[in-house]
């Protein structure tokens, strides 16, 4: 999570506000947080500007990662980690992302790279970036939403081998209308949308930090994917490669991952047996390193499951998203009412200070 380049400062605040206040506050309910499980450190990342890492996959000899949109041009790389976490390699860009948020890998060995973030909600067109095993440099494929820009943070592979994107704070999965080609803006369009359980996990960023979709990752064998928050991790089953029936209709098995301090990736371990996550530590004191930790899978599902919801029906922002599977259509429309009145307030002091210079 970044601040878009040429974002304004108060823009960002006032968005802030929008999703704090239409977000809908778990209902009574709501699903409970399982058990914590006492994550096992894996190693602390060594060398090279890596504060800000949003994507990770687990590979035979180690890991790849990469930061968060940076400007430090150094830390716009491709970085490939022994398993000791050491820096062994880095793959520059031929261009420079906007703002680099997920890793997957597909089962040739491709890296993805998921250039899918936009905190300012002001790109024309998102990207993903291929780089096949060997190769010196990765190659740029454009996309673009149907229906306006979207932040997003997760990046899924299909059984077919397509990206699926999910947006972070509606939770909605986009997936390319055709093959993607270099130097050709390929149309998305909307194919489900995914309704988490509600649950209670501790985290820096409390309820937001509990329904904002930060990572997403395929284990090895295909038949399980996962998605995270700030502060849980939501698996499910998928049959016949078909990923979005498995999170628009499935039971996701929730491991709670509380109070990591911002965290963004995660991952299968090679074996498919345990998850892996990493959080951003550029807020943390000086000298804090970034730690993979290791979380063993939950076995046991929730009792029932979250209500699928359409594409055509699906809502498009955070405050239209019952979580729990409950309709909340007066609560959502008057948290609304007020993120707009609070929106305005913050235009019109901002146009009013810009007027009196």
């Amino acid at each position: 999570m970044r601040r878009g380049r040429g974002t304004p400062r108060w823009l960002e605040a006032a968005a802030a506000v929008v999703v704090a206040v239409t977000a809908v506050p778990a209902p009574a309910g709501a699903t409970p947080s399982p058990t914590p499980v006492t994550a096992a450190p894996v190693c602390e990342v060594r060398g090279g500007p890596l504060t800000e890492i949003s994507g990770m996959v687990a590979t035979d000899d180690g890991f790849v990662v990469v930061n968060d949109g940076v400007d430090d041009e150094d830390g716009r790389r491709i970085f490939f980690l022994d398993s000791g976490c050491s820096v062994v390699r880095t793959v520059p860009y031929p261009s420079p992302p906007r703002d680099t948020e997920d890793l997957a890998v597909g089962a040739d060995g491709t890296v993805w790279v998921a250039d899918i973030g936009d905190n300012g909600r002001s790109r024309k067109t998102i990207a993903v970036w291929k780089l096949p095993p060997g190769a010196g440099r990765p190659v740029l494929y454009r996309m673009t939403y149907p229906d306006g820009p979207h932040d997003a943070e997760a990046l899924l592979l299909t059984g077919d081998g397509r990206p699926l994107i999910v947006t972070k704070y509606s939770a909605a999965l986009y997936a390319p209308t055709a093959a993607l080609r270099s130097r050709t803006t390929v149309p998305l369009a909307m194919v489900g949308q995914v309704r988490l359980p509600a649950t209670t996990t501790s985290n820096p960023f409390s309820g937001i930090g509990r329904t904002a979709v930060t990572g997403a990752a395929t284990a090895p064998d295909g038949r399980r994917v996962v998605l995270r928050t700030y502060a849980d991790a939501f698996e499910f089953d998928v049959a016949d490669g078909d990923v979005v029936a498995a999170l628009t209709s499935g039971v996701p098995r929730v491991t709670a991952l509380p109070d990591e301090p911002q965290g963004e990736s995660i991952t299968y371990s090679r074996d498919g047996r345990s998850l892996l996550t990493v959080s951003e530590t550029a807020n943390q004191p000086a000298g804090t390193r970034p730690g993979i930790l290791r979380y063993p899978l939950t076995a046991a599902a929730p009792s029932t499951a979250p209500q699928a919801t359409p594409a055509s029906d699906a809502p498009a922002a955070a405050g239209d998203i019952d979580r729990g599977g409950v309709p909340v259509p007066l609560v959502v429309a008057g948290a609304a009412g007020l993120a707009l009145v609070v929106v305005g307030l913050l235009v019109v002091t901002r146009i009013r200070r810009t007027g009196s210079r």
